[in-house]
């Protein structure tokens, strides 16, 4: 493999993860440690990454999450698709909680309009979606605004799904892994989205294919709180064989593109 090929896998790996041991590395490539050294060290150069005794972490914390405009145009297609199919699983008459993020909002705006539903959520731009369903009952939590990311967090957004008995959580996560569950960046996000799968009786992640086996700061949940994942992320997936060998229920999307090129190929 070429270098520049190479640094692009570390890179990768490290966004998966979050960290990785060059002795792993020069494995997996089949290369010496001080070729991967030496490797570690350009990227920590350019700024990618930061050394640590024996491998290297990302040079972002696993805290920093991209601005809400930001995550909105990455992976759209996927995240429209991921949208609805979640909203596929709705009946007429069900009482849902929508988690806050931009896959959670995709799914917000293909309900279809006709079914009666009742839906609580602490995003606003996700109620402002569902504002123009009239069918469609919506619930805001109370708490603290989050600028930018116009989420609603604190303790009147936590206890608002205390004395709540609802169908399903459509949860949205920063990383989704077998061995640390479900994570994300902030934890007053982490706060009410534990307090949200508390009060619902099935469980639906909705995670495109760069969330899988990813690792944020946060833990919300373990791996076996869900019942649904709704990915974009190939069936082969190592992670995903994983999450399905836990008992999980996986639907595989595929590009609208693709969608789009078997309607015209028909």
């Amino acid at each position: 493999m070429k270098s520049t090929l190479r640094k692009q896998a570390i890179l990768d790996r490290l966004n998966s993860s979050g960290e990785t041991a060059i002795s792993e590395l020069a494995k997996e490539f089949g290369l010496s440690e001080m070729t991967i050294r030496r490797d570690l060290e350009t990227l920590e150069f350019d700024g990618y990454i930061r050394r640590v005794r024996g491998g290297a972490i990302p040079s972002q914390s696993r805290s920093y999450e991209p601005p809400i405009i930001t995550r909105t145009g990455f992976e759209h297609e996927a995240k429209m698709r991921i949208g609805r199919a979640a909203a596929a699983l709705l009946s007429d008459n069900e009482t849902a909680i929508i988690d806050v993020g931009t896959t959670t909002l995709e799914l917000a705006r293909a309900i279809d309009a006709k079914l009666q539903l009742t839906l609580i959520t602490s995003s606003i731009l996700i109620a402002g979606e569902l504002s123009a369903k009239p069918n469609i009952r919506t619930i805001v939590t109370g708490g603290i605004l989050r600028n930018g990311e116009m989420s609603l967090i604190g303790a009147r957004a936590e206890s608002s799904f205390s004395d709540l008995n609802c169908d399903t959580v459509f949860l949205g996560v920063a990383g989704i892994s077998s061995s640390k569950g479900l994570t994300e960046y902030n934890l007053d996000d982490t706060r009410v989205k534990q307090e949200a799968i508390s009060a619902a009786s099935r469980v639906v992640v909705l995670a495109d294919a760069t969330k899988i086996g990813k690792v944020a700061f946060a833990n919300v949940a373990p791996i076996d709180v869900v019942d649904i994942l709704i990915t974009n992320a190939s069936p082969n997936n190592k992670v995903i064989s994983q999450i399905r060998d836990a008992g999980i229920e996986v639907i595989h999307v595929e590009p609208i593109r693709n969608e789009k090129n078997n309607q015209e190929g028909n």
